[in-house]
């Protein structure tokens, strides 16, 4: 049984490609060109009232669509923007501080390189207070966090390591010392959206959580996600004119925000996004692939990757995420001190993987089988 028939697009493009980085650029499929051909005709068929359809018919339907994929049943908690780092910005703005100085943020050492960057540079300016813990080991990490969190006012952490693959167990720890007037969880989702079923069920009620379109969602960039609990943050100071809709209730000259999620809300935005990634939900709907469904095609051909290792110059890696019982992560994390030289050996042949540090990640996507297993399993056994 193949998938590919739902990617022809993006395959046929470069149909010599192996392209094992689904974790990192997850191919397109044929329903996103759907979904972006459909956003350009909107445009100019309904032209200015384009946004009476976005906002008032595809913003709720997306809405819906991520709290179903998130286990909350909580539509008005999620807001869009371009991107994850959208909302961290306006999160360090919005989150209270409990202390005199600059905001106290807790996070890993295993964080995502826009949360990594900005911390380093809000820490040069003086604009936060950075604590770090290790991650390892990842089964004690939520409770250590919780314990560090009374001297935090924000607390930051990856549900899925983005580069070992590591998948955070016990988050309902951290999630109960979260509180509205701090301090503040940020779960980063971006590895778990789409790849971890129901990944913020009995979370969501406490914790903010990041996603987006770019990796399992197969929606490509632009698709910018946050969950909001409800309370926390009632008047983010970073705003756009879109956040003011429904409050009726200030004096004229106030600055008025809705009581949902759109409280965080930007200005005007690029929409295509959203067109593709309902397009894309459309699809797994009639093809009746769930994230479940997704996690068991993958882990089936991981498991391919993983043996075709044996007897190749990859075998000297140390697996970081070997498959077990529970969420995995959507790619195997191979830790050598080779691995950019064999980052660059498999593209060589044209397949396609990426490399953080000593760590070399293969990626599975919906669009990989069988067969493509057995042509890396060819292409490493020439690796010296």
């Amino acid at each position: 049984m193949s998938y590919k028939s739902l990617f022809l697009r993006s395959l046929g493009a470069a149909p010599d490609r192996l392209h094992l980085a689904a974790h990192s650029h997850h191919l397109w499929p044929d329903a996103s060109f759907a979904g972006q051909v459909e956003c350009w005709e909107d445009a100019a068929r309904l032209a200015d009232r384009k946004w009476d359809r976005i906002m008032g018919e595809l913003w709720p339907q997306a809405q819906a669509e991520v709290a179903a994929e998130l286990g909350t049943g909580q539509p008005d908690a999620i807001v869009f923007a371009a991107n994850t780092h959208d909302f961290l910005l306006r999160l360090w703005a919005a989150a209270p501080r409990r202390a005199d100085g600059p905001l106290r943020v807790l996070t890993t050492e295993g964080e995502f390189h826009s949360a990594r960057r900005q911390f380093a540079r809000w820490v040069e300016s003086g604009d936060i207070a950075l604590t770090k813990l290790p991650v390892e080991p990842a089964a004690t990490l939520a409770g250590r966090l919780a314990a560090a969190a009374k001297d935090a006012d924000l607390v930051l952490v990856s549900q899925v390591m983005f580069g070992t693959g590591t998948v955070v167990p016990h988050l309902d720890k951290l999630a109960a010392v979260a509180e509205p007037e701090g301090p503040w969880v940020v779960i980063d989702g971006y590895h778990s959206f789409m790849a971890i079923e129901r990944p913020l069920v009995n979370l969501g009620k406490n914790c903010f959580y990041l996603a987006g379109g770019y990796k399992y969602a197969m929606s490509g960039e632009g698709l910018g996600l946050m969950h909001c609990p409800p309370g926390f943050g009632p008047r983010p100071p970073f705003t756009g004119w879109y956040a003011e809709f429904e409050d009726l209730s200030l004096p004229p000259g106030q600055v008025g925000y809705a009581k949902d999620a759109m409280r965080f809300m930007g200005a005007t935005f690029d929409a295509s996004a959203i067109y593709r990634f309902l397009h894309v939900r459309r699809m797994l709907e009639a093809e009746k692939l769930s994230t479940f469904a997704i996690s068991q095609w993958v882990a089936e051909r991981k498991a391919a990757l993983l043996a075709s290792l044996e007897g190749t110059a990859l075998a000297e890696a140390e697996i970081l995420n070997p498959p077990g019982p529970g969420p995995t992560a959507r790619f195997l994390a191979l830790r050598h001190p080779r691995a950019a030289e064999w980052q660059q050996a498999l593209l060589a042949h044209d397949c396609v993987t990426d490399v953080r540090g000593d760590v070399l990640r293969l990626g599975i996507g919906l669009y990989h089988d069988d067969e493509d297993m057995e042509r890396f399993a060819s292409i490493a056994a020439r690796l010296d």
